[in-house]
């Protein structure tokens, strides 16, 4: 399945992740689990998560840790696919 075929269906796909005051540590569990049941999971970053950092580098950080990519961004939410 190509990036443009995954954007594509990411646009349907509801936010069942959210990030918020304590970061990404409590939800990579949620988000492993999320991705082993679903080709793509999306995921909120709360105004809270983001402190000084940018919605881009969460997502990535976040990816790393659950091996999976990085499908977009837009806006303060990010679409993940393993």
């Amino acid at each position: 399945m190509t990036e443009n075929d995954l954007r594509a269906r990411a646009h349907d796909v509801d936010a069942t992740v959210w990030v918020g005051k304590a970061g990404i540590d409590p939800v990579v569990d949620e988000l492993s689990d999320q991705l082993a049941e679903r080709d793509l999971v999306k995921v909120k970053f709360l105004r809270a998560a983001r402190g000084g950092t940018t919605t881009d580098e969460l997502a990535a950080e976040l990816a790393d840790r659950v091996d999976a990519e990085v499908v977009e961004t837009r806006g303060h939410t990010a679409v993940f696919h393993r």
